[in-house]
């Protein structure tokens, strides 16, 4: 399968800055004709742009795969569903350029979709979670990458992506008032070399969520930034896959679902949000969105 199918910004590395818009369906839109009308002016330059299942189902089809984020009762508290119909993940080097897109794209969508939700994301220490943690270590590397992030074929699919989405808010000041040991004990890295911790406990956030320990492996292409508001900050957990089964295996066995166990993160993170999204592929640098009838 050629990476050139897909979307650019799916294996590019981040950028400094990010920003997560989120939209619903306006009451009463044309649906089609709005979508039509942003595939053709979206530049995949601005970064990514997904479907969700709503917005599949309002046009009267179906995507293989696609689904709504699942809402989860589980030992570690929580995991909320914020499914919407539209995500797009816009990446620059500047913030200037952020919000020129995100005007262009408002216009775009102008009187069809709203925008729900909009976050702004940076690079910090480097690649580093707002932890003090490197973020994204285990991601897979060139061709493991494509397989993990991409569909490999299938009609007007070849080349698209699945992305899970998830805002997770961070008690930093609980967290940086533990001890060093304890926190590494928790995340199951050396915070000062990024050494994994062999007698980390089984909770460790490095055990839980191993991808390689899956049957079969759950490998995912994380591009997780960090935001930070007034009175909260964390990371909005980007995953881009070609299945969500690989990422939501995963999560159930982080919030506890699977053996009880839970996963260290929840003793100073929540996730706020959740949704899934299909990232259409790309020909001759536009959205392919054929799968959908456009």
């Amino acid at each position: 399968m050629k990476p050139s199918l897909s979307q650019p910004g799916i294996l590019a590395a981040p950028l400094p800055v990010g920003r997560s818009l989120v939209f619903r369906i306006a009451p009463g839109a044309d649906v089609a004709a709005a979508l039509k009308k942003l595939g053709k002016g979206f530049s995949t330059s601005w970064g990514v742009m997904g479907v969700g299942e709503p917005l599949v189902r309002a046009l009267g089809r179906t995507i293989p795969g696609l689904r709504a984020f699942p809402e989860m009762t589980a030992p570690a508290g929580p995991i909320p569903s914020t499914q919407q119909a539209l995500w797009m993940f816009l990446r620059n080097r500047d913030r200037t350029a952020t919000f020129d897109a995100t005007m262009e794209i408002r216009s775009l969508v102008a009187g069809a979709f709203v925008l729900e939700d909009a976050m702004d994301t940076f690079l910090y220490a480097g690649g580093k979670d707002l932890s003090g943690y490197e973020d994204g270590t285990e991601n897979p590397r060139r061709a493991a990458a494509i397989a993990a992030a991409l569909i490999s074929s299938g009609k007007g699919l070849a080349g698209s992506s699945f992305v899970a989405v998830q805002r997770w808010a961070h008690d930093l000041q609980l967290f940086q008032s533990l001890p060093r040991t304890q926190r590494d004990a928790i995340i199951g890295r050396r915070a000062d070399t990024n050494a994994e911790i062999a007698t980390a406990p089984a909770s460790a956030h490095v055990k839980r969520s191993a991808q390689e320990s899956y049957d079969p492996p759950a490998f995912m292409l994380r591009r997780s930034m960090p935001w930070a508001a007034a009175h909260e900050q964390g990371l909005e957990f980007m995953a881009y896959v070609e299945s969500l089964d690989r990422f939501e295996r995963v999560l159930r066995r982080m919030a506890g679902l699977d053996d009880g166990i839970v996963d260290g993160l929840f003793t100073f993170s929540r996730p706020l949000t959740g949704g899934y999204y299909w990232c259409p592929p790309v020909t001759r640098g536009r959205l392919n969105l054929s799968c959908l009838g456009l």
